[in-house]
């Protein structure tokens, strides 16, 4: 083999082993840039999700924001119960309840007929206190925008029959539905003559925002566990797993005898 050729072999033997070392440099870049751009893209998420778990639950506006106005008819110390029944009853049920909650819905349901039967009769009054577990434990503002709304309907006179309107028409409870005004003002026309300008305003404006929210506030304060809070003349009777419909009636009589 002639010198020259030696010489074109070893010259192309070089111009490949410089070509492979560009592409291992090149390679090496693509996987430094794919690296980086990972490591970018998971930050950018953290960010995100720093975000939103920095601003879970809030709305526009504190929900303490404006005064405290409370509901027309609304008894107790600092007007937070809302009473359904005769004045002069001589039973009491205390209950604190959450439109959202859906243990709050079972007791509803199961002792319904019996407590409109005996606010009916004169027999017992029931002191309603509206609360906000759900929003405070799964984010979202339907526990207390349903509790405004139920409130401008005390200011209506029409609390109890919308009140059993949001039960029935409670969401799942990781579905925060009842944050939509929209949503309570159409509920609001399954109750005969609540769907007026003035109802509507009140739902809109948030107006008993801050009394829920204070009312909210008197039930973390009261260490209670959980809702529905059944009080009957201050004992708390839905932690007596006894405790029936008919074993409710029953003390309800015995107590006006």
């Amino acid at each position: 083999m002639s010198e020259k050729n030696r010489d074109g072999k070893r010259t192309a033997r070089e111009r490949l082993a410089v070509e492979r070392e560009k592409q291992k440099a090149a390679e090496k870049r693509r996987r430094t840039l794919i690296v980086g751009a990972s490591v970018v893209c998971v930050l950018g998420l953290a960010a995100v999700i720093g975000v939103v778990a920095a601003n879970a639950g809030k709305d526009e506006g504190s929900d303490s924001a404006g005064p405290v106005v409370a509901p027309s008819g609304a008894l107790g110390e600092d007007g937070l119960a809302i009473p359904v029944g005769k004045e002069n009853a001589k039973a009491t049920l205390t209950v604190w309840e959450d439109f959202r909650c859906p243990a709050c819905k079972s007791f509803e349901l199961a002792y319904r007929p019996t407590i409109h039967e005996l606010t009916e009769s004169g027999d017992l009054k029931v002191e309603y206190h509206l609360v906000t577990l759900i929003d405070g434990n799964l984010g979202g503002t339907g526990s207390r925008n349903s509790a405004n709304a139920a409130a401008c309907a005390q200011d209506a006179g029409k609390f109890a029959a919308y009140h059993d309107v949001l039960f029935d028409n409670q969401p799942p409870e990781t579905d925060d539905a009842f944050a939509d005004n929209a949503e309570l003002i159409d509920l609001a026309g399954k109750v005969r003559g609540l769907d007026t300008p003035a109802f509507r305003s009140c739902v809109e404006d948030g107006k008993h925002n801050s009394w829920v929210v204070k009312s909210n506030d008197a039930f973390q304060k009261g260490g209670f566990s959980g809702t529905p809070t059944v009080l009957f003349d201050g004992k708390n009777i839905y932690e007596d797993r006894s405790m029936t419909p008919e074993k409710l009636k029953k003390m309800v009589q015995e107590a006006n005898q």
